[in-house]
C-alpha cells in the first residue's frame, strides 16, 4: 500500500525461568530481556494460514530484545535528539504521486475510524481512513495528543521509521523467526504467547478486540485503542505486549512461499528471510513482516495474535496500529 491510500495491512546472573535474568558474563542490557539460545517449530499449527505452513525447524542464537514495544516517551528521546521526522510528517512530493491532484498531497497516515455498521469484511476501507496531520504526535489526527499516553506504543511508524530508532539506539529490527521465537516464551507448539486458551482463568490476556468487529467493541479489556505496554502479564521470557496492542515491525521482507523454501533445508539457523518481497495480492507493493497483531484482531476478522501467524505492511505505509519493538545481538 502506499501511504496515500487508506489501508494498512496491515526492549550478570544465571537466566530466571521467567527469562529475565541476564546472560552469564555479560552485562545487562537497560530495558531489554534476554532470549536464550534454542531451537523451535516455526509457524502456525491448525490456524488455516497458508503462508504460515509448513512447520520448520528453526535454531537461534541467543539475543537481546526490547522488554516492551518502543513507546512515544522513547521516540520522543530519538526526535528530538535527532530532529527525526516520520514518513507520515513527510511532505509528499508530487514527482511520486503523478496521479493524485497537488491539493490533495497532504501529509498524514491511517486511522482507525469504526463504521457504524458494515455488511461485510472485504473492504478494510469501510474502517479505515486517511487523515491529513495523523501521526506519531497526533494518533488520531491534528486535535489529538499523546499528552496522556507516553507510555502506549508509538504509532504511525513506517518501516524506514523504526529502522532508523534501532540504529540511533545501537540495536536492530528482529528478524521474523527472532520474533516468534521470542513471543513464544518457552512454551512449545501453543496457539497463543500465554498458552492454548484464548482467555485464561476468564480474563484477557492482550489488548484485542473483543464484540462485532469493526462496529461493535464492548471494550472487556479495558482499551478503545492502544493501551499502556505493561497492562497485560509478560510471557515466559517477560516480554510485554508481544501479541495484541500494535503490529510490530521485523526486519524480513513478506514472501508467501518463505516458509517452503525453509522447510526444504532442514534445520535452518539464524534466517535472515528472502532477500526480495513478493505479494501475489499486491505485486507492485514491497512489504516487509509484521507480527503480533494489533487492538484490532478478533476471531472475526483477523486472528494474528496467534503465536505463529504473520502479518505483511508496506514499507512506505504506515497506521495507528503499527509500531516496533528492537533487538540487539549477543556480541
Amino acid at each position: 500500500m502506499r501511504r496515500h491510500s487508506l489501508l494498512v495491512l496491515g526492549s550478570i546472573v544465571l537466566l530466571s525461568a521467567a527469562g529475565n535474568g541476564h546472560k552469564v558474563g555479560k552485562p545487562r542490557e537497560a530495558g531489554m530481556v534476554w532470549i536464550p539460545e534454542g531451537r523451535f517449530e516455526m509457524g502456525c499449527r491448525n490456524c488455516q494460514l497458508s503462508d504460515a505452513l509448513p512447520l520448520h525447524t528453526v535454531h537461534l542464537s541467543g539475543f537481546w530484545m526490547d522488554q516492551t514495544p518502543v513507546t512515544n516517551r522513547d521516540f520522543k528521546g530519538f526526535a528530538a535528539k535527532t530532529g527525526y521526522r516520520t514518513v507520515a510528517e513527510r511532505p509528499l512530493q508530487p514527482k511520486d504521486y503523478p496521479d493524485v491532484p497537488p491539493e490533495k498531497l497532504v501529509s498524514g497516515s491511517a486511522v482507525f475510524t469504526p463504521p457504524d455498521r458494515v455488511d461485510t469484511l472485504d473492504d478494510a476501507l469501510q474502517w479505515w481512513s486517511y487523515v491529513a496531520g495523523a501521526s506519531w504526535q497526533h494518533p488520531e489526527g491534528p486535535s489529538t495528543q499523546i499528552n496522556e499516553r507516553w507510555d502506549h506504543p508509538v504509532v504511525h511508524i513506517a518501516y524506514s521509521d523504526a529502522a532508523a530508532y534501532c540504529q540511533w539506539a545501537g540495536k536492530r529490527l528482529p528478524t521474523e523467526a527472532e520474533f516468534e521465537y521470542a513471543a513464544r516464551g518457552g512454551l512449545k507448539g501453543k496457539r497463543y504467547a500465554w498458552g492454548d486458551e484464548l482467555k485464561p482463568g476468564g480474563r484477557w490476556p492482550a489488548n484485542i478486540w473483543q464484540g462485532k468487529f469493526p462496529s461493535e467493541n464492548t471494550l472487556d479489556d479495558g482499551f478503545a485503542r492502544t493501551s499502556p505496554v505493561r497492562s497485560f502479564p509478560p510471557n515466559g521470557y517477560g516480554l510485554y505486549d508481544i501479541s495484541g496492542n500494535v503490529w510490530q515491525w521485523t526486519a524480513d521482507w513478506y514472501r508467501p512461499d518463505t516458509y517452503a523454501r525453509d522447510a526444504a533445508q532442514g534445520v535452518v539457523h539464524n534466517p535472515k528471510g528472502p532477500d526480495s518481497s513478493v505479494d501475489p495480492s499486491e505485486p507492485n507493493t514491497q512489504k516487509r513482516v509484521q507480527r503480533g497483531g494489533s487492538f484490532l484482531c478478533s476471531d472475526r476478522y483477523c486472528t494474528r495474535y496467534l503465536v505463529g501467524s504473520r502479518g505483511k505492511g508496506a514499507v512506505d505505509s504506515a497506521g495507528s496500529n503499527v509500531g516496533f519493538r528492537c533487538v540487539k545481538s549477543a556480541s
